[in-house]
């Protein structure tokens, strides 16, 4: 009988995968199914088995030397893009945010001074928005149906079209396009509002990494 792997003993947690370009490829094309479904399905001669495995993954990356010399560009690099092509575009359609974080100046990082918000005080937004979600429908957003979601988050005439151009100009999936609408369901759940279009602009703003990945794949 085949054993849990990580995903399934990360179900209902986090699944936290470092230099993710370094992990082997077939690897991380496994894990597209459990992204979708939740689920990890084993085939052997003796049977077939299914493991729970509904993760939230996380991952890092290095960024290239391009980017330790300065160069605002490095992603365009072929260096880079090399580097980047151990991720195929279906799996990172399915990672709903991708955070640059660009190296701080000298300046900021001597003088740094704590700042920022308060632990507890994040713990209470988020515990109100994740109520604010169950008592709505039931589940947390991550899990509405497309259906579900469209009933739920629905857009005016002028949202539709920039959606519309945004995924145009972008060339989202229809997956991907769920995704941001879920992102930005729960933004407006954070800051206990409807949708509105600034929610979608941000939600937007972090999937700009997506079109330079893909298209470092395609190249």
């Amino acid at each position: 009988m085949p054993k849990p792997g990580e995903a399934s003993l990360a179900h209902c947690g986090v699944l936290f995968l470092d230099e993710l370009p370094e992990f082997d490829r077939k690897v991380l094309e496994v894990l597209r199914e459990p992204l979708e479904n939740g689920e990890v399905h084993i085939s052997r001669a003796r049977g077939q088995v299914t493991y729970p495995a509904r993760f939230q993954l996380v991952a890092a990356m290095n960024a290239s030397n391009e980017a330790y010399s300065g160069d605002q560009n490095y992603y365009q690099s072929s260096a880079s893009q090399k580097y980047l092509k151990k991720l195929s575009a279906p799996f990172l359609d399915r990672i709903d945010l991708h955070v640059e974080v660009p190296p701080l100046p000298s300046s900021v990082l001597v003088n740094a001074q704590e700042e920022g918000e308060d632990s507890f005080a994040i713990r209470q937004r988020v515990e109100l928005a994740v109520a604010r979600q169950r008592e709505r429908q039931g589940v947390q957003n991550a899990q509405l149906s497309g259906r579900q979601l469209k009933a739920i988050c629905a857009l005016n005439e002028d949202d539709k079209l920039f959606m519309q151009q945004a995924l145009e100009a972008l060339k989202l999936s229809a997956r991907a396009y769920h995704r941001v609408l879920k992102v930005a369901l729960t933004l407006a759940d954070l800051s206990g509002s409807e949708v509105t279009r600034s929610h979608l602009m941000e939600s937007l703003s972090y999937r700009k990494m997506e079109k330079t990945l893909a298209g470092a794949v395609a190249n």
